[in-house]
């Protein structure tokens, strides 16, 4: 059911020799581009009729307008189950205590007497945010993306999520009911590339964003490469990953059920194990034939996802090995399942979340441990984050300096500006001491009185 790489024996290769051994998805994010180009610009040149006639054409639905209804909110509120609201106000309120932690202050440094720079922290503006459709219903990434941006003081937010035809148009209930709980008034039945292009460009109906977060398949991965530039996005999201470290202390059962946990999203989904154990590795394919059977989803992603090119069991000489495939991977999730795992887990360099033994599988990290699930993937992890707080957040350095600061290194700044061939550069420091005898004599101020 999930391929071997043997990686025993033999030196690791370094850097990209040694990713190009490991599993991954093939996800072709570039040729998708060309596809969804059309699809933005018609919402560009043709707003709303242009979203209701692609949710008629990719959702099987004619919208008679894109924007939900405020009371098809509150009602969805109202009709939902009890003990799945009580879930998502636990996830929520166990978010908000992790992100609210993540605010940032106005910090002020004293460079010198007179001269000191600021840094503040200001939220963008207006964000676009997307909770994902189609196979699953994702209640657990409103709630990822609303809370950081609420807790970065984002001043106006707005959420898109696919037209479903079984609810008459509106995205899923349970979606709805999620912005009830955050108190996300301003909804969209939009969804992949065409919720990307109306966040971006605006429509009759919705105002443009500053930034689009949150999860989507490789089309709104590509709508949100084609507007690079013009907004903000957290990340080109691929299909999800997980990395298990382990050795001979793990729990099989426990390693395959966390395996199958990943795979059910979709069958690009990328399920890999990483152990210097054969004994472990046998029994975690042994028992994921079991599993398997007895769950949900099996034909059309659990077994694609692990018989895919992008699952595997690789096989190292030891933990040090695997702690340098896993930091080579890069994965979204990266659970530890060894002796001393938080001592491992300390060691790693590139992952987007790291779960620390036997009782933080990923499950608890997607929807209730007050972390964020909008996690980089494809090995992105290497150079960028996770969603939080930070990613709604701009740092603008305010700089004040007195005429004496301004003296004291004006001659650094006219010789670093003529170093540079931009004379004009250091003109304007030099205009504000004309007349000034000392700042005339060769731009020399004294290091000591």
């Amino acid at each position: 059911m999930i391929s071997r790489i043997d990686l025993r024996g033999d030196a690791l290769p370094e850097g990209p020799a040694l990713r190009d051994l490991l599993p991954r998805a093939e996800f072709d994010v570039q040729a998708a581009l060309e596809k969804v180009r059309p699809i933005c610009e018609a919402v560009h040149h043709r707003g709303d009729a242009a979203l209701i006639d692609f949710a008629e054409k990719f959702d099987g639905v004619r919208l008679e307008s894109v924007r939900v209804p405020a009371h098809a909110i509150t009602d969805a509120l109202q009709t939902l189950d009890p003990a799945v609201r009580a879930a998502l106000e636990e996830s929520i309120r166990r978010a908000r205590l992790v992100h609210r932690a993540q605010r940032r202050t106005t910090h002020t440094t004293q460079v010198v007497p007179g001269g000191s720079v600021t840094e503040k922290w200001v939220p963008v503006e207006r964000v676009g945010l997307y909770a994902p459709g189609g196979r699953s219903v994702y209640p657990s990434s409103v709630v990822m993306n609303v809370v950081p941006a609420q807790e970065a003081g984002v001043r106006s937010v707005a959420l898109a999520s696919p037209a479903q035809a079984e609810f008459g148009g509106l995205p899923h209930p349970t979606i709805l009911a999620a912005c009830a709980l955050l108190g996300v008034d301003e909804v969209y039945a939009a969804g992949g590339a065409t919720a990307v292009a109306m966040f971006a460009y605006g429509t009759e109906s919705c105002a443009p964003a500053n930034m689009v977060t949150g999860p989507g398949n490789i089309w709104v991965a590509a709508a949100k490469r084609y507007f690079t530039g013009k907004i903000g996005i957290d990340a080109e999201a691929g299909p999800t990953e997980i990395a298990v470290l382990a050795d001979a202390s793990a729990d099989p059962v426990h390693v395959a059920a966390d395996l199958i946990s990943q795979a059910e999203h979709d069958p690009l989904a990328a399920a890999v194990l990483v152990t210097d154990s054969v004994e472990l590795a046998d029994a975690v394919e042994k028992e994921l034939e079991p599993q398997v059977a007895a769950t949900k989803h099996i034909d059309n992603r659990i077994v694609p996802a692990l018989k895919g090119r992008q699952s595997a069991i690789v096989l190292v000489d030891g933990v040090d090995e695997g702690l340098r495939v896993v930091d080579a991977y890069g994965a979204e999730h990266l659970e530890i399942q060894t002796a001393d795992a938080a001592a491992v887990a300390d060691r790693v360099r590139n992952a987007g979340a790291i779960f620390i033994g036997p009782w933080a599988p990923v499950s608890l990290g997607d929807y209730a441990a007050g972390s964020n699930h909008v996690l980089p993937t494809g090995g992105c992890a290497c150079h960028s984050s996770g969603l939080s707080v930070q990613s709604f957040l701009r740092g603008i350095h305010i700089v004040d300096y007195t005429k004496d600061a301004l003296a004291e290194v004006a001659h650094h700044v006219v010789t670093l500006a003529e170093a540079e061939d931009l004379p004009a550069h250091g003109a304007a420091v030099k205009a504000r001491f004309v007349g000034d005898e000392q700042m005339a004599r060769g731009w020399k101020v004294p290091t000591s009185k």
